[in-house]
């Protein structure tokens, strides 16, 4: 084997992984929220984990990258554990899909290549582009794997690489190249397909493939061992129930194979074709271990709490509930969950804006430790959403997602500042019962009716933003309530004035009541823009997100 046929084979090698990545990306834009509705079905049972997981696989051809997801979910607290455990027995069975069309003995690459060419060059719409990423993602893949395969066929002649071939013939060895093999890859998908150029160009048996085919399923585990480092109990524990699918598999399989008439089974089945035979040896093995396991899943996810023991330590509050960085590899269920978290920065602004207000109200001092512990999540949720927001704006969005996540900044901005607001009514409120004044019954009214009209014009914005279902009858009472707000603002301060002149009230009792009208007007301003905050011309009475 010359250096030139080693450049070749690597070459191949990052065509085949570039194609792969290639095809996904281009997968994934166009059944983005395809996808998330998939992953949303799986709290009906295991089945349908098991389903969506093989379904997800075969669509972006990774199954790392499912089981990744799995995890993120997992760790996000968005997937139970019991329900990852079948997304994830589905994500072994999607991987199969790619070692399945590379078996056809087809000149797949050319023709793929050049569908691809054609509809990125010639499609207009955005949609003919991605299908034309698909296909050309596609057609590097095919043609990666014939320059590796033709990379390979003079290893035939070299005696050294016969007789590793053989000593791989050894059961345990044969499974530990296949998990280094793929652990150093990353990729089950191109490991496989290594495993199949090799078979391709004569250079291997299937006795042999078999068992390396094994050590691949628990080599492709590293990826998610590694993405589970950091993340909670719960998280590692689906990472490890990964693991041991994996390995209770190629246990299983080491004794079928080597005590049952397996090999002559898939001969029969797949004739001469020996990358037809690896690839249904790998549909057997991801198959029928799911159909053993899967009833058993309950026992892995024992055995799992049994390896990763003890529970999680208290999570501080100052933390994004619903997102986590794993989610950026689907930019719609990412973009999904940082609304998610939005939504939760509004019931936090509203609680405290109700509580300031019960403070204000209240003639002794209350506490406020609750209080001050949300007013930091409030900003502290402001700055992560905020740099979530703009690292997602940077990956591959649909137009749709791009101008409701520009929308969502300015929600994030107007309900901080609410919460600004509250802390000021606090303060208000604290300020006048150390100097011990109080307003006049008639003050008291008129701020608690005022606040009435704002407590309403609150609750109806945040609803706006979380069921972003633009009804203009809702957003015109909102806009009629701020103009109110405004009219009334302007009418209290006034007679506040005579009342002052008339020494019914003390000044230092008129700046404090002046500067409530001023935050609850203020307040009133923010609440409007959010009402408005998500409309454009297009969207009447529809659901703008998920």
């Amino acid at each position: 084997m010359q250096i030139m046929d080693i450049i070749k084979l690597f070459a191949g090698l990052g065509l085949f992984l570039y194609g792969i990545m290639e095809m996904g990306t281009g997968l994934e834009k166009a059944a983005g929220h395809k996808m998330q509705r998939l992953l949303e079905v799986l709290t009906r049972n295991k089945v349908m984990a098991v389903f969506v997981g093989a379904l997800v696989t075969a669509v972006i051809q990774s199954s790392s990258a499912t089981t990744v997801m799995a995890v993120g979910f997992v760790n996000a607290g968005l997937l139970p554990l019991t329900k990852a455990i079948g997304v994830i027995m589905g994500a072994n069975i999607g991987t199969t899909v790619t070692s399945l069309i590379l078996s056809v003995k087809l000149d797949f690459g050319v023709i793929f290549a050049a569908i691809g060419l054609f509809l990125m060059l010639g499609g207009k719409r955005g949609s003919l582009k991605m299908l034309g990423q698909i296909f050309m993602g596609m057609g590097v893949l095919f043609i990666g794997m014939e320059t590796m395969s033709s990379a390979m066929k003079p290893m035939q002649n070299w005696d050294g690489f016969r007789n590793l071939m053989t000593e791989v013939s050894n059961p345990l060895l044969g499974v530990l190249v296949g998990a280094l093999l793929t652990a150093l890859i990353q990729s089950s998908s191109a490991s496989i397909g290594i495993l199949q150029a090799l078979a391709g160009s004569g250079l291997i048996s299937l006795h042999a493939a078999m068992f390396i085919l094994y050590g691949q399923n628990i080599g492709t585990c590293i990826t998610t061992m590694l993405a589970s480092i950091g993340a909670n109990k719960t998280a590692r524990r689906a990472a490890m129930v990964h693991l041991l699918f994996n390995v209770i598999g190629a246990l299983m399989f080491i004794v079928i194979t080597l005590t049952l008439p397996f090999e002559q089974w898939v001969i029969r089945i797949a004739g001469d074709n020996l990358r037809l035979q690896i690839a249904l040896a790998h549909v057997s093995f991801n198959v029928t271990t799911t159909l053993v396991l899967l009833p058993l899943s309950s026992v892995l996810e024992r055995l799992s709490f049994m390896i990763i023991r003890g529970k999680d330590k208290q999570e501080e509050p100052m933390r994004l509930t619903y997102f986590d960085d794993r989610l950026f590899s689907t930019p719609p269920i990412a973009a999904k969950q940082l609304f998610r978290e939005v939504t939760r920065m509004g019931e936090l602004v509203k609680a405290n804006l109700d509580y300031a207000m019960v403070c204000f109200f209240s003639n002794k001092e209350l506490p406020l430790e609750e209080f001050n512990n949300r007013e930091n999540v409030i900003d502290y949720l402001n700055a992560e959403i905020t740099a979530k927001m703009i690292e997602l704006r940077g990956l591959t969005l649909t137009s749709r997602d791009v101008h409701l996540m520009g929308s969502l900044f300015h929600v994030v901005n107007d309900l901080e500042r609410i919460g600004d607001h509250a802390v000021n009514i606090v303060d208000i409120a604290n300020a006048r019962r150390k100097e011990k004044t109080r307003f006049s019954a008639k003050a008291n009214h008129e701020i608690e009716m005022l606040y009435g009209i704002i407590s309403v014009m609150v609750d109806q914005a945040i609803e706006i933003v979380r069921e972003q279902i633009i009804d203009p009858q809702v957003i015109a009472r909102v806009e009629a309530a701020e103009a109110e707000v405004d009219r009334l603002s302007e009418e209290l301060a006034k007679n506040h004035v005579n009342r002052v002149k008339c020494k019914k009230c003390t000044p230092k009792n008129g700046m404090y009541y002046m500067d409530m009208l001023n935050n609850l007007e203020r307040i009133a301003d923010h609440a409007d823009n959010l009402a408005t905050s998500v409309d454009s011309p297009d969207t009447e009475g529809k659901r703008l997100l998920w």
